[in-house]
């Protein structure tokens, strides 16, 4: 029986995050200076006190939900996973989890990321959508049509997220994502509609942050991790610093390949899975993908 713990990403956050185990535990209380510290801000003053419009900033956003996950599971009296996951964001947390990353140089690397993806966001302005009830293969195969039509508008749209069967969000141009959109709702699907985020982030539009992401990366030390981290890009397991880094590079326009990467946990072994972070989301997604495995 293998344990696997997991990570959420960005969109996990809310007003008053983590405050409840800062409260509680002097551990807590240490992580959180710390991340105030080392990003020179009050990041916990905007968690626990700042609002949801507040918290939604690309650069509060990503290293709140990170800090919130690792004091989670650091406060955890579970004992060490056989393997991890993180979903976007996620994986820097899963990184710190099984030992390839310290906390300390992790929040830099994260703050880091946000701000080069917010750089990109202003850059590129896109969008994202999600779209629910049709095959994943579908829903790529429609992007690529959109993609592919000449116009005049910006047409880059893409499937960013496989979240589960039945659940993908797709990134790019807002015209094309429209466009997309429109397409989906003709062939079937249930639900397609715009997500309320400041980016098309896992597209080609994130390319802008790739060169200032490659050079926080290129600085930070990687150690080997005791235990395999499947990560976003290829869904497989990695356990080599080399190769986690380019993964984690890869990351910012490739698409969050989660319900392979479960998939590929359960077929290695995984029967209990962990989420720890702000919010439940990953659980739902879990139970969707394989409902036989313990989630907790």
């Amino acid at each position: 029986m293998a344990k696997a713990f997991v990570f959420p990403g960005q969109g996990s956050q809310f007003p008053g995050m983590c405050k409840d185990l800062y409260d509680a535990h002097q551990e807590a209380r240490e992580l959180c200076q710390a991340a105030d510290r080392l990003l020179g801000f009050s990041l916990t003053d905007v968690m626990f006190n700042g609002t949801a419009e507040a918290l939604k900033q690309t650069k509060v956003t990503q290293p709140a939900v990170f800090l919130h996950s690792v004091v989670a599971q650091r406060l955890m009296t579970i004992e060490k996973p056989d393997m991890v996951a993180g979903h976007s964001l996620g994986e820097f947390s899963a990184l710190v989890a099984c030992g390839a990353l310290r906390f300390e140089d992790a929040i830099l690397l994260v703050s880091a990321r946000a701000q080069a993806m917010q750089a990109a966001c202003e850059a590129n302005p896109g969008t994202m959508a999600a779209v629910l009830g049709l095959p994943d293969e579908k829903v790529e195969d429609i992007c690529n049509q959109i993609s592919m039509q000449p116009t005049n508008a910006n047409n880059v749209v893409v499937a960013a997220n496989f979240n589960c069967p039945g659940q993908v969000v797709i990134s790019g141009d807002v015209d094309a994502i429209d466009a997309a959109c429109i397409v989906f709702k003709e062939e079937g699907a249930r639900r397609a509609l715009r997500l309320p985020v400041g980016g098309a982030f896992h597209s080609p539009l994130m390319a802008p942050a790739a060169e200032d992401l490659a050079e926080a990366i290129n600085k930070t030390e990687f150690r080997k991790p005791f235990c395999p981290i499947y990560q976003n890009v290829t869904a497989k397991a990695s356990m080599e610093p080399e190769i986690i880094r380019e993964n984690l590079l890869k990351q910012l326009t490739a698409p969050v390949r989660w319900t392979q990467s479960v998939q590929n946990m359960i077929a290695d072994g995984a029967t209990e899975f962990y989420e720890f972070g702000p919010g439940d989301v990953l659980k739902g997604l879990i139970r969707k993908i394989n409902p036989e495995v313990q989630v907790g």
